[in-house]
């Protein structure tokens, strides 16, 4: 799938996707974490925010989500007041410099194609001020797929595998990388990573 189709893949499953899942869960309370170690104004950007309801709702006032569908972030609107919201590609994330205190990306980042990623990983490190903080999921295999039925629709899936994905985010810039294991909404288990700009 193209950037386009998987645009258009995520404004079809959006509603369903948010209906399934789970608002809590241990993955949640990895916000806790991230947030002990940043000024109670930080700036935080949400990459790949979707409707809002599971990461970009718990953080500080200064929230920003970004999203490449439009549906998921008309569901944001509704559900996440006060938050600035941004639609567009990861690959080219419309802030200054510089500008944000830390970035979340559940769930997120295996959606764009994997010899995109690096340049995701360089976009965050672009936005971040130097010291700032990275929360993401961490993919565990190594595969690109389209999955036919999920969430009623079809969804495509990238990652270069676990130690290829810590090493790019090294090689991006990022420090002081250390992963935990939490509960995802769908239900099943899933490694983050936290990191430092």
């Amino acid at each position: 799938m193209d950037r386009n189709e998987i645009r258009r893949a995520w404004d079809e499953v959006s509603e369903t996707y948010a209906r399934r899942r789970d608002p809590t869960g241990s993955d949640a309370a990895l916000i806790d974490d991230l947030l002990d170690d940043l000024p109670p104004d930080a700036t935080v950007l949400d990459a790949g925010c979707g409707d809002g309801a599971r990461t970009l709702t718990n953080l500080p006032t200064g929230r920003v989500g970004l999203d490449v569908s439009r549906r998921g972030l008309e569901l944001a609107e509704e559900r996440v007041s006060g938050a600035r919201l941004l639609q567009a590609d990861m690959t080219a994330i419309p802030l200054a410099d510089g500008s944000v205190d830390a970035v979340t990306a559940y769930h997120a980042v295996f959606h764009v194609p994997r010899e995109s990623q690096p340049e995701v990983y360089r976009e965050f490190v672009r936005v971040l001020r130097p010291g700032g903080r990275l929360l993401m999921t961490l993919p565990g295999g190594r595969f690109e797929t389209v999955r036919e039925g999920w969430m009623g629709g079809r969804m495509f899936f990238s990652a270069p595998g676990r130690e290829r994905t810590l090493a790019q985010l090294r090689e991006a810039g990022f420090a002081d990388l250390r992963t935990e294991t939490a509960t995802d909404p769908l239900g099943s288990s899933t490694e983050f990573v936290f990191a430092t700009r």
